[in-house]
């Protein structure tokens, strides 16, 4: 009897858990479909090019062409972003903690990361994920973990001989799961994922699958069948989707109050209290097939007690979870190219085929009257008074020009960059080119932002719990850091790379700064064989020993032969000081030496005879003051020309 209440209550825990999350997950749907799926779906016909009755911009609408433009936009952000992200090899880092007293081997850390990322093709994934939020402005992904067996061909030594065969190989495995929002079911009073209350994901499934789980353990054993319900958890709109051999399956990661868990395994004392209440509740992983039939029910098994979702916004829709992709910022002007382009192709239907008018009572009885050429028409009567060809006017080619205009508002909205040039006309030149180039690289990095914080760093994270959790041989469990190094997409490195090659061409080759502007040049490229570039050039800027002694040597030659030079201008100064000072007291002596020279000539050969010798005195005396008079004014003369030597001399 008490297995039998066991048996009864377990049953009953597994009802009251299964609708109390499709009760809240129906909510969530309903809420979703009210306000997304629409548009949703217009935007992934939008990006496939497939045209529906609903697209139509008028009734009478009959051409179903649909511009590329915002193909085009979806592509070019989705290529520059992920160009951004993996462009440079790594996209991450991993930053020990400096307070850590068991400091680790990091770079042996990120290369295991970066070896099993590519093995479980996370890049890939990652491609396809950052694709629909461009489509529908959130990308979504789903960690999950499973144990694959590899299998190696191998040699083994026996003896003298040698065996050949396969060995097998187990490893964790950690993959990241694109998830369609379309798929995807959220409490609508959260902002984050895990500021909800759950989440929950839907997808069709292969039954083996289910039957694998059940058979491995993963899944209770239950009875389940295979059936199709709906069209609407296919990843996209196919025109006869396949309906054999799928089972709906609901994956649900939040909140549920203990007692359906402790209820659904029995245990010796049951919480009273009313079923609905919140107050009391654990984080588990509960999934559900085809809406009503138990799989799995526990409580959150891994470490750091973390979903295993995550999600990012292409554009920030502030206090919302989803975001706002490429997709939604085109619509409007997408409408208005596909309007002005079908417009015309429907008045080119009118004035490019032959309509003619005809007299039905003057053709022959029981005519098929058909335009072709080389056609011979019977009438009765004249054909010019029967068949009369005419048109309803020449095609007007204006609405062409304003899909063109259309498409420019597209580009300037999306913020990418059209095929032939830039958004804006006449800005090729580089006055132009720089700031519509800075104003999209800043778009970019707004979803780079995003996506780095939201998404990648969280995911590495998650990644690292999971293997240091699962495979602890391989993984130390070590508390690290991860950051991001995507930085730059190919429109902003083709820009910086403009900008460096300017700079080199404008310092020279001589200039120092030129081999590290060449290495950011080089590391900034996405050349194949980069390390080695770099490697060389590093080589090249890093000085020779010898050539430094050599340096230092001339730098000492070079101060002996400048102190040398200075001690030979002083010399010179000295003695050109030496003689400037003799020339001025030669100068100063003489006037005295003249003097004597002339008292000694004047007292010289006088005439016996006092009169005549004091007359001959006299004129020698005046003759002698003239003289002296004319000596003083050259004197005085050299004296200028010396004292300007001298101040000359004293300049130099």
């Amino acid at each position: 009897m008490d297995d039998l209440q066991g048996l009864d209550e377990e049953i009953d825990g597994k009802k009251e858990l299964v609708n109390f999350i499709i009760d809240h997950t129906d909510r969530w749907r309903d809420y979703r479909n009210q306000n997304f799926i629409a548009d949703w779906e217009k935007y992934e016909r939008i990006f496939r090019g497939i045209w529906a009755e609903e697209d139509k911009n008028r009734k009478s609408e009959r051409s179903r062409v649909i511009s590329p433009a915002t193909q085009q936009a979806i592509e070019t952000r989705h290529a520059e972003v992920m160009e951004a992200i993996f462009g440079q090899g790594e996209y991450f880092d991993i930053k020990d903690d400096l307070q850590d007293r068991n400091p680790i081997d990091v770079e042996d850390l990120k290369n295991k990361l970066y070896e099993d990322f590519g093995r479980d093709k996370i890049r890939k994934s990652i491609d396809q994920i950052e694709l629909m939020a461009e489509i529908y402005g959130t990308g979504i992904g789903e960690v999950t973990v499973s144990r694959e067996t590899l299998y190696k061909p191998a040699t083994m030594p026996m003896g003298n001989q040698q065996a050949y065969g396969v060995m097998e190989e187990s490893r964790v495995s950690v993959k990241i799961m694109p998830v369609n929002p379309k798929n995807f079911l959220f409490d609508p009073n959260g902002t984050s994922v895990d500021d909800c209350m759950g989440v929950a994901i839907e997808r069709n499934v292969s039954i083996h699958k289910i039957a694998e789980g059940i058979k491995s353990g993963k899944y209770m054993d239950v009875d389940i069948g295979s059936f199709f319900q709906s069209d609407e958890l296919e990843p996209t709109k196919e025109v006869s989707p396949f309906r054999d051999n799928k089972v709906s399956l609901l994956t649900y990661y939040g909140l549920v109050p203990k007692e359906y868990l402790d209820s659904i395994e029995p245990v010796e004392e049951v919480l009273e209290g009313e079923l609905e209440d919140y107050s009391d509740m654990v984080e588990a992983i509960v999934i559900i097939a085809n809406g009503d039939t138990l799989l799995k029910a526990e409580e959150n098994p891994y470490s750091m007690k973390d979903r295993p979702v995550l999600t990012y916004q292409d554009d920030t829709v502030p206090n919302r979870l989803l975001g706002r992709g490429t997709a939604e910022k085109a619509n409007n002007m997408q409408a208005a190219i596909d309007g002005s382009i079908r417009s015309h192709m429907d008045s080119l239907a009118l004035t490019v085929a032959p309509m003619v008018a005809v007299d039905a009572t003057r053709l022959p009885r029981a005519a098929k009257f058909e335009v072709q050429p080389g056609k011979a028409f019977m009438t009765n009567g004249p054909p010019q008074e029967i068949i009369y060809p005419f048109s309803f006017g020449t095609n007007d080619g204006a609405a062409m020009n304003t899909s063109k205009e259309f498409e420019r508002m597209l580009l300037m909205a999306t913020g990418t960059l059209d095929s032939q040039g830039m958004v804006t006309p006449g800005s090729r030149d580089a006055g132009g080119l720089a700031p519509a180039v800075a104003g999209i690289i800043k778009k970019y990095k707004r979803t780079l932002v995003n996506f780095q914080e939201d998404f990648l760093i969280p995911f590495v994270n998650k990644a690292a719990w999971r293997y240091m959790q699962f495979d602890p041989e391989r993984y130390p469990s070590v508390d690290v850091k991860f950051m991001p190094t995507a930085t730059l997409g190919i429109i902003a490195r083709e820009y910086e790379q403009q900008q460096l090659a300017f700079l080199v061409q404008t310092l020279g080759a001589q200039s120092p700064l030129t081999p590290v502007l060449m290495q950011a040049i080089v590391k900034n490229s996405s050349l194949s064989d980069r390390e080695k570039m770099l490697e060389q050039l590093a080589a090249i800027s890093k000085p020779d020993p010898n050539e430094e002694k050599v340096a230092q040597m001339m730098k000492v030659i070079e101060m002996k032969l400048m102190e040398g030079q200075v001690a030979e201008l002083e010399s010179k100064a000295a003695v050109n000081n030496a003689n400037a000072q003799k020339a001025v007291v030669e100068g100063q002596l003489a006037p005295e030496e003249t003097k004597a020279k002339v008292l000694s000539a004047i007292s010289r050969n006088l005439p016996s005879e006092d009169g005549d010798a004091n007359a001959e005195f006299d004129r020698r005396v005046k003759v002698a003051e003239l003289m002296m008079k004319e000596e003083d004014l050259k004197i005085k003369k050299a004296d200028s020309v010396a004292n300007k030597q001298i101040v000359e001399k004293q300049m130099q």
